[in-house]
């Protein structure tokens, strides 16, 4: 019974990531960092400016390397693989593991064509099933009443909020398991805010989610676990309300407090 529960757990690990370091050219950005994530899971990563945290998110679908004077040494394991083995496609990784990213990116497209711009990619032509995927998609990003009317329209013409949660549908149409999001919120709203944030409560059911956020608050209300980031290491990882009420360092505690960051 034991062994059953213990292997049940290690298979609800989504991301295992082991002695992870991180250079930009002579700067080391990410130190020994070692942290397991699970399936349906909100994980929050907070800390101050230029600690890591998108550093660490961009690392787990392989965007960093986006850059050319990076070098990695360590494991990140995604569902028992190596990402960084060199059979690993990056474009099945990230089809995988979407991303919404601080800035709302949408496409100088309509908003039916942000949609559909990964599935057609992966050779998804027929207009019925386009159409399903476009309802369905925006559905899950709370979005399809607001611009149902709209769908021709240019993406643009829609206002932060709703730009936002149309990034989300877009990642969501080609039915990642993941989605990191690099402080989503950060460029709207409270109300478009408080919309993102109920948002991921509901897709968690369906979901692993990471969320890099600079907002005590944020992370307070919609995580259940949570890692803070200091100089590129993780000082402290554990459950959301153990950290915010008794976290094990002071550091995290003085940083929770707003004591510096």
């Amino acid at each position: 019974m034991l062994n059953r529960i213990i292997e049940e757990k290690e298979n609800d690990i989504v991301y295992k990531v082991e002695n992870l370091n991180l250079w930009y050219g002579n700067d080391k950005a990410l130190k020994d960092v070692n942290i397991d994530i699970r399936n349906n899971e909100v994980t929050a990563i907070i800390g101050p400016s230029g600690c890591g945290k998108s550093t660490f998110i961009k690392t787990l679908n392989r965007m960093v390397e986006l850059i050319p004077i990076v070098k990695t040494t360590g494991e990140i394991k995604y569902k028992d693989v190596n990402i960084f083995d060199k059979s690993v496609r990056v474009e099945d990784l990230r089809t995988k593991v979407g991303m919404v990213f601080q800035k709302p990116n949408p496409f100088p497209k309509t908003v039916y064509e942000n949609v559909v711009y990964g599935p057609r990619i992966h050779g998804i032509k027929n207009k019925k099933i386009l159409d399903e995927i476009v309802e369905v998609s925006l559905r899950r990003a709370a979005l399809w009443e607001e611009v149902r009317d709209r769908l021709h329209d240019n993406a643009y013409g829609l206002s932060g909020g709703q730009q936002q949660r149309l990034c989300l549908a877009r990642v969501l149409a080609v039915e990642p398991e993941v989605v990191l999001m690099d402080e989503p919120t950060s460029a709207l709203d409270p109300i478009s805010t408080l919309k993102i944030e109920d948002l991921i409560h509901e897709l968690k059911r369906s979901y692993t989610i990471i969320i890099v956020t600079h907002n005590m608050q944020q992370a307070g209300r919609i995580s259940d676990k949570t890692a803070f980031f200091l100089n590129g290491e993780i000082i402290e990882f554990d459950r959301t309300d153990k950290i915010f009420s008794t976290p094990a360092d002071k550091r995290t505690e003085d940083y929770i407090t707003g004591r510096f960051g």
